[in-house]
């Protein structure tokens, strides 16, 4: 398990617990002494709040009994974890397409001219084909080869084709020669 993948988890727990006790705070017998090692990482992040020992007192009278540690989530530790819970996760195993997509490779530039593109859906009249849109939201980006990943419908490359066509119009032709030349798809 990543780095990240364990901080996720640490802020799970923290929130479930949280919200089932209704104060908030995850206290020292409901966490791991593991997770409760890695809360002091959170907390040097700002996503994580330990108790005072104010905190630790209201508590203690709550719960009836001495309470040594608790913590919880800070506003960034909240919006973390939202954002962790929803981040990009569409991208199939590797060398595997879902039936009726192409594995599709885009270079940075050829990136963000998409970007552009499905950013104009509102005011384009051929608008970008449906779900391009949401497959730009969680493409995936392969850092050793500096490519983004998508998996596309042949509608999809055709508008892919057509957007990297408008960018041509207006500026430059490499990321449209590139795509024609990797994919065959033109506008």
């Amino acid at each position: 398990m990543r780095s990240w993948e364990r901080a996720l988890s640490v802020l799970e727990a923290l929130c479930e617990r949280g919200q089932v006790v209704g104060h908030g705070w995850t206290l020292d017998m409901e966490l791991l002494p593991s997770h409760q090692q890695q809360v002091n990482a959170l907390e040097n992040q700002g996503l994580v709040e330990l108790a005072c020992r104010e905190d630790r007192a209201e508590l203690s009278a709550l719960e009836g009994r001495p309470v040594r540690w608790a913590a919880r989530l800070t506003p960034y530790g909240h919006d973390t974890l939202a954002y962790g819970q929803s981040r990009p996760r569409a991208e199939p195993p590797p060398g595997e397409a879902a039936p009726g997509r192409q594995r599709v490779e885009l270079i940075p530039s050829q990136m963000a001219a998409l970007r552009v593109f499905v950013g104009l859906t509102g005011q384009l009249r051929v608008a970008p084909a449906d779900g391009l849109a949401e497959q730009v939201r969680v493409a995936s980006c392969d850092h050793g080869i500096k490519r983004w990943r998508l998996y596309l419908t042949p509608e999809q490359m055709g508008s892919v084709a057509y957007g990297l066509w408008l960018h041509r119009m207006t500026g430059s032709a490499a990321e449209a020669n590139r795509f024609v030349r990797d994919y065959g798809v033109v506008h």
